[in-house]
């Protein structure tokens, strides 16, 4: 069947925490603090079903974000304006099967409506030979190395790529895309309802 790239729902975050931390050492773990917080923030995060099932999520910000990765600190402090993509998870059920070319190819529709390059990282530990010829299949070159403080001192690819379409759209639209429905943007940042708290299912509660 073919395979559905969406907006992540509030009800499915438990399941994207459970698919991340079953990922294995090439993903950094999540707690569901941190996991609302990229619900609430990040002006992509999606998830692709195939069957009707979860098969893989992706989430990305942008080069403006407060975001506390080291790894985004050291794009930034390299490169003034650029998309990040903080982590990709496929499934291991579904792996090889186009998933992760399905979130790419998705996060490359947006990101090059508003951003020169994309950036993400690939870890150099645990034979990820495979995980850096996918990513240069899809364009990405390495453009330095960086050891993660946040990670035990995990060596990391440091990987980006230049967005073609990007020039021609800034210079034709600038900030003013057209408002077509097929256009993704981005997604709209959450007002936390006054007296209200998280808990941690992603779900909120009032507050004891």
């Amino acid at each position: 069947m073919s395979i559905v790239v969406r907006d992540v729902l509030e009800h499915e975050l438990d399941s994207v925490l459970a698919l991340n931390n079953a990922a294995g050492p090439a993903i950094l773990p999540l707690d569901a603090a941190r996991l609302r917080h990229f619900f609430d923030n990040a002006e992509y995060f999606r998830v692709a079903e195939r069957d009707d099932t979860l098969a893989g999520f992706l989430i990305g910000v942008g080069s403006g974000t407060a975001h506390d990765s080291s790894n985004f600190r050291w794009f930034r402090e390299r490169h003034p304006d650029f998309f990040y993509i903080d982590r990709i998870v496929v499934a291991s059920r579904r792996r090889g099967g186009g998933v992760g070319r399905a979130l790419y190819a998705d996060a490359q529709s947006y990101s090059e409506l508003r951003y020169p390059q994309m950036a993400c990282e690939v870890f150099l530990e645990d034979a990820n030979d495979p995980v850096l010829l996918f990513h240069g299949s899809f364009g990405f070159r390495e453009i330095g190395q960086h050891v993660m403080p946040e990670a035990s001192g995990v060596r990391a690819a440091m990987l980006m790529k230049s967005l073609c379409s990007y020039p021609w759209v800034r210079e034709i639209y600038g900030d003013a895309l057209p408002q077509e429905a097929w256009l993704p943007r981005p997604r709209p940042q959450t007002v936390v309802p006054a007296g209200l708290e998280q808990r941690p299912t992603g779900t909120w509660g009032t507050s004891s």
